[in-house]
């Protein structure tokens, strides 16, 4: 059977104020008043059963995840001691559907990207699970066709591919400069990394004992405790501190044998800052992305306007800013400068300790 896994455990510093540590970026109501998460179960449900979608988040936000996916099992929704990076969470999540369904296939999406439309979305998927299928020792990936030189995300280099359209994956890259990223855009043979993937239960537990066996010889019990019907986050609370914190990339993806990479014929928009949300928005005459009910705009032009109450934001002359209103902390900030956020996050927090985190 086909399973997903949902990982949303970012807090999502790049969407400060809004995002803080009690709510994360996932259940911001970003998207034409819905969240990301929401969202990302949707996408999942033209694909999956919903009581075989499941979400690998943040223990202290756990209760507020599945309170707002109420078509989801509760059960479903894994609350994370600690963060461990996705390798760590790729292993939870497998050997919880081990002590389920040890002959499933396991789907990994991410919850911070708007990807449509979902047809298109379900296509692909479709495809990669055909193909984790029929070659059980596979890892596949999803790969973004680029449109630009991105120097803030991973390539994948692919070789040919089948005639169902699965590519042979040569090696991954990290985050290049900008001339190399010139480069591997104008060559045509590398895409965009997604960080989603598809595999058996077999061939990611294989690779995952064959580089982590420490996680792996930890979590174990956690599967049986799920294939015996116990609770176990008594147990996940003692064992999930001691885990390596690394990246799934880093711990098996650049070094498995067998990987294929699936074309993901979709647009792809990541949401994880204030200037990408202006991507999936509808802007006003002056190119404002204004997410809020009460807003006044006299000259200004390429701003991203944002409340959840109804404090007025009067905007008067400005350019390319991102003004982000909340109960107890404002931020005004020029676009240009954004990618500073945490920088500034990290300075409020040594001045104001868990104030505004």
């Amino acid at each position: 059977m086909r399973y997903a896994v949902i990982m949303a455990g970012g807090a999502g510093k790049r969407l400060w104020p809004m995002s803080r540590l009690d709510r994360p970026k996932q259940v911001l109501p970003l998207v034409g008043g819905r969240n990301l998460l929401e969202i990302a179960v949707e996408r999942c449900l033209s694909c999956f059963e919903p009581e075989n979608i499941f979400i690998i988040t943040n223990g202290e936000y756990s209760q507020q995840v599945a309170a707002a996916l109420p078509q989801l099992p509760a059960k479903n929704v894994v609350g994370e001691p600690m963060g461990r990076d996705t390798a760590n969470a790729i292993a939870l999540a497998a050997e919880i559907l081990a002590g389920r369904d040890p002959s499933a296939t396991m789907a990994v999406f991410t919850a911070d990207h708007v990807i449509r439309p979902v047809e298109k979305f379900a296509e692909s998927v479709d495809l990669a699970c055909r193909a984790a299928e029929a070659n059980r020792d596979a890892l596949v990936t999803f790969g973004i066709h680029p449109t630009w030189p991105h120097t803030g995300l991973g390539y994948i280099h692919c070789g040919k591919a089948d005639d169902s359209g699965v590519h042979e994956v040569l090696g991954f890259k990290e985050k290049p400069d900008q001339h190399t990223a010139s480069e591997y855009v104008e060559s045509g043979e590398y895409y965009w990394n997604s960080g989603m993937f598809v595999w058996t239960l077999d061939a990611i537990r294989k690779e995952l004992r064959k580089h982590l066996p420490k996680s792996m010889d930890a979590l174990e019990p956690i599967g049986e405790a799920v294939g015996e019907g116990r609770d176990y986050y008594e147990l996940l609370a003692k064992i999930y501190p001691e885990l390596d914190k690394i990246s799934i990339d880093f711990a098996v993806m650049e070094k498995a044998s067998t990987v294929r990479m699936v074309a993901l014929g979709c647009e792809w928009l990541d949401v994880g800052s204030w200037p990408a949300v202006e991507q999936v928005c509808e802007l006003d005459d002056g190119g404002n992305a204004i997410l809020s009910e009460n807003t006044f705009i006299d000259g200004a032009t390429g701003n991203i306007v944002v409340s959840e109450d109804d404090h007025l934001l009067a905007l008067l002359g400005v350019t390319d800013c991102v003004i982000v209103h909340t109960p107890d902390a404002t931020l005004v900030a020029a676009k240009s400068e954004a990618h500073r956020l945490k920088d500034l996050l990290e300075s409020v927090e040594k001045t104001h300790i868990g104030k505004y985190s």
